[in-house]
């Protein structure tokens, strides 16, 4: 049975009165304002939500979603978030997480033609995959070679995010991580794929900018 989208208004509500009787001050604290340590770069599927998997609560995580946790720097939404994220939150890690059965990605991995503005989006991911073709089509596995797709999806957004301008002048006056993950839809598990860039020296020279 679909949900109708009053019954999002009725449990707000509930969730409000639920929340009050464990701490009556929740909402007064919110409202004065938001110091996360966390920015979230991730999916825009629904099965990912960013506070519900990392057990986190509202103010913990600073969040920016779209279509399979690309991030490129053309993206002037991605890029604002981040820009905020960084200079005005000081946020000190920004974890991009991406998930396994991502549709997204196993989109961009056929040669279906999916119309002008999501063919121009999946092109990032195909760029990733024609970059490692070698790798990925030595996976006969079809669901393995997504998999890992997905794992150099991540690696390339994290990547993508220290070559900004923003994360390195960061690096010049506070401690800021760039982390990659991936989500397992199946068991609930967050894999960190252990790659973390946490200095200009980890970008390569041709990405670095000086004064």
């Amino acid at each position: 049975m679909a949900l109708s989208y009053l019954k999002l208004l009725e449990n707000n509500r509930k969730w409000v009165e639920d929340t009050l009787q464990l701490n009556p001050n929740y909402f007064t604290e919110l409202a004065k304002g938001q110091k996360p340590e966390f920015l979230w770069v991730g999916c825009a599927d629904s099965r990912v939500p960013a506070n519900v998997i990392t057990g986190t609560q509202s103010g913990d995580i600073f969040v920016h979603r779209n279509i399979a946790n690309v991030v490129v720097h053309t993206d002037i939404n991605c890029m604002s978030v981040l820009h905020y994220a960084v200079d005005v939150l000081k946020v000190k890690h920004i974890i991009v997480c991406g998930h396994y059965e991502c549709g997204g990605v196993a989109a961009a991995m056929t040669n279906h033609d999916h119309g002008l503005i999501i063919n121009k989006w999946l092109r990032n991911i195909k760029e990733v995959y024609n970059r490692h073709s070698d790798e990925l089509e030595a996976i006969s596995d079809m669901k393995q070679r997504r998999d890992r797709l997905t794992e150099l999806n991540v690696i390339d957004s994290v990547h993508n995010l220290a070559r900004t301008s923003i994360v390195q002048n960061a690096w010049k006056t506070h401690d800021v991580k760039v982390h990659g993950w991936v989500y397992a839809v199946e068991n609930g598990i967050i894999k960190d794929l252990n790659v973390t860039l946490k200095e200009v020296n980890d970008v390569e020279p041709i990405f670095r900018f000086t004064e």
